[in-house]
């Protein structure tokens, strides 16, 4: 008998006094509940003990749901899919063990229906004979899909490389590839000093998105919707990728991150002078209280004096998810990609701070974002101040939280480049999802954006844009 049915056989011997009791109060005619549970089956296989015809059901439906979810390849990773909901940093505990350098791949894709509509009040600005204030006309319809491509390699114990691919975008419709860098959980050389360390240290080191807040590991990149349980990121979308290195320190909830990048999304030797690195820090507190509670909060900064391209709040290469609104009549779904979303125009002496919490009770979630934002372009000489407020509330419910319902508000304000009032926009949404299996969810959502107090110039004068999206999305 191997150690499973072992442990499956004590599990039923544990449980026959109670049972017997249970029976001899019962009429004979009536069937026996179970005597194991689900989760016990799910992890054991068929033991050699006879079973009550629900204990069989049991067992084989637990089966069935387990071949539904693919086996983790890779250590300290976060799931691809339903599994990987609130994981945020790679997790520094793990139960994959190294048998040997693994080859592993993965993907996600994301196809959308939209049925938005959009209105402003603008004044016209005709150039060339077109008013370039006038609105695209937009209608119901499919938004081409988008992919992305999984690579990653468990090299040694502890040390794994990551790439992702873009395979399709709207903004890079051709191949891209998003980042590739290290992951070190363990230490390279068998040193008793170092492995110590490493016991609550990680390092990352090479071309990677950005850990600056919590809500980057919350939004959809490109095909990668599965995590994201609205449809749009937030207006600010602080979203980038540059070449550097993190430095992680974990232990008993504690998180502390320190970060130092090149500063821009491509590796640059020209203009030096107009560039500098770019310095983050994370500090934050993670615990479980118990299995139906969880509280984490974070604080984030990053800072930098100056750079050709500061891409904080406009990396995202992918684009939005919502296409064509408030755009003008000569847009196209390439040159306009990041519809909806507001993009400060920050990069020089950019300081950049959020603080995020979340609570989890039970099926109920709570997440929020508050960030401000400092900075100028190079060309202004006056900073300029964003602000960001967001709060999602969801309720996950079902058999393994496979539905879900939720609601966000999310609300920006700041100074626009050479306009003397402050303008601001917010963005309501109420979204409901279902993971159809853990690696396919699909949900639907209607979300309304106001523009406010723009200048009469500017096309999202008086702008509105509201409807529904429907979204697939696959991850594995």
């Amino acid at each position: 008998m191997t150690r499973l049915h072992t442990i499956a056989t004590a599990a039923l011997i544990a449980v026959a006094p109670a049972l017997a009791a249970a029976q001899g109060a019962q009429s004979r005619a009536r069937p026996l509940r179970s005597t194991i549970s689900a989760d016990t089956i799910a992890a054991t296989p068929t033991p050699n003990v006879p079973l009550t015809r629900e204990d069989s059901i049991l067992l084989a439906k637990a089966k069935k749901q387990r071949l539904l979810y693919r086996q983790i390849e890779l250590q300290h990773i976060r799931p691809a899919d339903q599994r990987g909901n609130n994981v945020f940093e790679s997790p520094k505990a793990d139960n994959v063990p190294f048998d040997g350098m693994t080859l592993s791949w993965g993907g996600a894709f994301m196809q959308e229906f939209q049925g938005l509509g959009h209105s402003n009040t603008a004044a016209p600005n005709i150039v060339g004979g077109v008013n370039t204030n006038q609105l695209i006309v937009i209608g119901h319809g499919f938004n081409n899909a988008v992919a992305n491509l999984d690579l990653g390699v468990q090299l040694a114990q502890g040390i794994r490389l990551a790439v992702t691919t873009y395979a399709s975008a709207r903004h890079h419709q051709e191949t891209w590839v998003k980042d590739g860098y290290i992951l070190m959980d363990a230490s390279p050389i068998d040193n008793p000093l170092l492995n110590t360390i490493m016991e609550n240290v990680t390092v990352k080191v090479g071309h990677f998105e950005l850990n600056y807040g919590d809500q980057h590991f919350r939004r959809s990149d490109n095909g990668n919707a599965i995590h994201n349980p609205f449809v749009g990121n937030l207006m600010m979308d602080a979203f980038t990728t540059e070449i550097g290195a993190e430095v992680y320190y974990r232990k008993s909830g504690l998180l502390a991150m320190g970060a130092v990048t090149a500063g821009e999304i491509h590796g640059q030797l020209t203009a030096a002078d107009k560039r500098s690195p770019a310095v983050i820090g994370k500090l934050g507190y993670d615990t479980g209280l118990d299995s139906t509670m969880r509280f984490r909060l974070t604080g984030s900064i990053f800072r930098q004096a100056h750079a050709a391209s500061q891409t904080l709040f406009t990396g995202d290469r992918g684009g939005s998810h919502y296409y064509d609104v408030l755009e003008n009549s000569a847009s196209t779904e390439l040159a306009n990609a990041w519809s909806g979303n507001i993009r400060p125009g920050q990069s020089d002496n950019l300081t950049a701070m959020v603080i995020n919490p979340f609570v989890k009770l039970g099926g109920f979630e709570l997440f929020g974002n508050v960030e401000t934002v400092t900075g100028k372009a190079a060309t202004e000489t006056a900073n300029r101040t964003w602000n960001q407020y967001d709060g999602d509330l969801l309720y996950r419910f079902g058999p393994r939280e496979q539905l879900y319902v939720g609601g966000r508000y999310n609300v920006v304000n700041g100074a626009l480049a050479g306009v003397a009032n402050s303008v601001s926009v917010n963005r309501t949404a109420f979204a409901l999802g279902w993971f159809v299996t853990p690696a396919l969810l699909t949900k639907i959502e209607y979300v309304t954006q106001v523009y406010n107090d723009f200048p009469t110039s500017d096309i999202r004068h008086g702008g509105k844009f509201n409807g529904f999206m429907i979204q697939g999305a696959v991850a594995f």
